[in-house]
């Protein structure tokens, strides 16, 4: 037998149904249709509303039903639409992937050995490389500090969240940042989501800084991508993509150095 939807998935569709039109990219409703819908329905909604918005946001998948009537080459997600409104916006869904086309860059490679000896995991040992080689600073151009790794919260209406790093950094106007890191292997992909959450982990504990969520993945193993993200009225996008190999320092020519001179920022 099919499985049934569950409380969340049943709401949602309702929802979408009785305001969806044929074509539409933009489908707006309001919180309190929430309840509304509960009721007619015969669900118990749970004390914080939210955290049906917030699951179909950042934690599940909207129901096939939903997905199916979105606009060719389009997704679905829920944006806030003003105090007490949402609505589902229909864009073009973010593939994370490292453009092989782009120019490399190569880096004296100040990783200890003794770490790249027992790293454990491609995650760990990517973390190691941003730090030990300053990558962050390098990509965004701010002087960073690492202040926690694996960071893990909860938030309100969304649940436990974490983030693989959390750098601070300051630059030369005195302005202050918080980068939130996902890192991933060779064999794994950076996912939105993750890059939403460290979105909202930083409106929700880190409120005074100017946010710039980073990306970070293996292409091989001296070979790293680094990703800087931006929401938009379009939904998350990338707004620079950096390719990174380390080398050793003999490896880097003077002719290198003076291509790099010449290049733009």
């Amino acid at each position: 037998m099919a499985k049934q939807p569950n409380r969340y998935q049943q709401i949602i569709e309702r929802i979408f149904d009785d305001h969806y039109q044929s074509g539409a990219e933009q489908v707006a409703f309001e919180r309190d249709e929430l309840v509304v819908v509960a009721q007619q329905l015969g669900i118990t909604l749970p004390k914080n509303l939210g955290d049906l918005i917030y699951t179909f946001r950042y934690r599940a998948t909207l129901p096939d039903s939903i997905l199916g009537r979105a606009p060719k080459g389009k997704a679905w997600v829920i944006r806030p639409a003003g105090t007490g409104r949402y609505a589902f916006v229909a864009v073009v869904p973010l593939v994370i992937a490292p453009n092989p086309s782009l120019a490399e860059t190569k880096v004296p490679d100040a990783t200890p050995g003794v770490i790249s000896m027992y790293a454990l995991g491609d995650e760990q040992a990517l973390l190691a490389k941003l730090r030990y080689n300053r990558f962050v600073d390098i990509f965004t151009g701010v002087t960073c500090y690492s202040l926690q790794s694996h960071l893990r919260t909860s938030l309100p209406g969304l649940g436990q969240v974490e983030a693989d790093e959390i750098y601070v950094g300051v630059d030369r106007r005195g302005a202050h940042y918080v980068f939130p890191i996902e890192a991933k292997g060779a064999r794994e992909s950076l996912a939105a989501v993750q890059i939403e959450q460290d979105l909202a982990l930083c409106e929700a504990k880190f409120a005074q800084l100017i946010c710039r969520p980073v990306g970070a993945q293996f292409m091989q193993d001296d070979l790293i991508a680094l990703f800087e993200f931006e929401d938009t009225e379009q939904g998350l996008r990338i707004s620079a993509e950096k390719h990174y190999r380390l080398v050793p320092p003999e490896a880097l020519s003077p002719e290198e150095l003076e291509s790099y001179r010449r290049r733009p920022d």
